[in-house]
């Protein structure tokens, strides 16, 4: 039986993977799944106007902010497999 730990660092390359995807598809979608990556955007776009950095910083701060969303909804998964198995 995995751990915790080991769900969580699961999950959290689940969501860095999705993320990553993400950003790839972008241009070559011509930008058809940008809602996916609403909750890094606007956190990217908050930090973006309270202290006007990079642009480079910004992609980061939406790719990290995503890998986290995207790893909570995959812990949460992993978490319920886990519990069904033991029931």
């Amino acid at each position: 039986m995995p751990s915790v730990r080991t769900h969580l660092v699961i999950a959290l390359a689940v969501g860095a993977l999705i993320s990553a995807v993400l950003l790839v598809l972008e241009p070559l979608t011509d930008f058809a799944f940008l809602w996916l990556e609403w909750p890094g955007i606007s956190a990217a776009y908050v930090f973006w106007g309270a202290v006007g950095g990079s642009t480079v910083l910004g992609i980061a701060i939406c790719w990290v902010v995503n890998a986290l969303t995207y790893g909570l909804g995959a812990f949460v998964i992993l978490s319920a497999f886990k519990a069904l198995r033991e029931a």
